[in-house]
């Protein structure tokens, strides 16, 4: 008897050391499916892409999100849902849609943007942005008389801020008193940048200039020296916007290599 029992022990304790690491290896058992870790890990880096940190909070969460998929996926596979054409069609677009991320996240990791090229793109910028910033403010109304009459009644005292708080169509700078903060005068329109140019520090347009958005009041506040950030303040910024034309001009070769009948 004690015999018997010793054996079964032994046996039972083989049984679990083989046991263990198997379980080990998976999240969960559901209905007799064992559900890998790797699924939990594919979860936990989607999460972390988007910003999140993990927290055992949150890969609790992760772990009952994927229980509760196996489930439901056994009861779809059980109604035959997955050999239904509409189900066939969805896959291969999600199959589709996640190789063809896989081919850019490749191209992408291969492909990095150097010091070099990012250097070089900043230096681009420098140069067109070099030269002197307007500090600019305006009223924008749809018709010339009423442009005009602005101009009057602040010749005979009326404040310009004023003015354009209640009657400058451009929301933005019209709750702003008509403040267009610091630019590059290559930023406007044309008309509005060549009539700009023209004040001095302090003076309004005596006559409305006419653009595309309509009648314009303009009193130049002030003028400076181009102030540039620093290259490392933009280089994140840079960065993404060359690896993102690298990727597209990658797409648009693929293109128009390809033989479309």
């Amino acid at each position: 008897m004690k015999k018997q029992l010793l054996s079964g022990l032994v046996a039972a304790a083989l049984l679990g050391s083989v046991a263990l690491p198997v379980l080990a290896q998976n999240v969960a058992i559901v209905n007799g499916k064992p559900i890998p870790k790797e699924r939990i890990e594919v979860l936990k880096q989607q999460v972390e892409r988007s910003g999140r940190k993990i927290t055992p909070e949150i890969e609790g969460q992760i772990k009952e999100e994927i229980i509760a998929r196996e489930i439901f996926m056994q009861e779809a596979q059980k109604r035959g849902l997955e050999t239904s054409s509409d189900y066939k069609a969805q896959m291969e677009l999600a199959r589709q849609t996640i190789l063809i991320r896989e081919l850019f996240n490749d191209y992408q990791t291969k492909n990095l943007v150097t010091d070099a090229e990012i250097k070089a793109e900043y230096d681009k910028f420098a140069a067109a942005s070099s030269g002197k910033e307007y500090k600019a403010s305006h009223i924008l109304v749809e018709k010339e008389d009423q442009a005009k009459a602005i101009i009057a009644s602040i010749k005979k005292g009326a404040k310009f801020a004023d003015i354009a708080k209640k009657q400058s169509k451009d929301p933005a700078s019209g709750a702003n008193g008509g403040n267009l903060d610091w630019a590059n005068p290559s930023s406007y329109v044309s008309e509005f940048t060549e009539a700009l140019v023209k004040l001095g520090k302090g003076q309004m347009t005596q006559t409305p200039i006419k653009t595309q958005f309509g009648w314009h009041i303009i009193r130049l506040d002030d003028v400076r020296e181009a102030q540039l950030p620093k290259l490392d303040e933009v280089k994140p910024q840079i960065a993404q916007q060359l690896q993102q034309q690298k990727l597209s001009k990658f797409q648009e070769d693929l293109r128009s290599k390809a033989k479309v009948d």
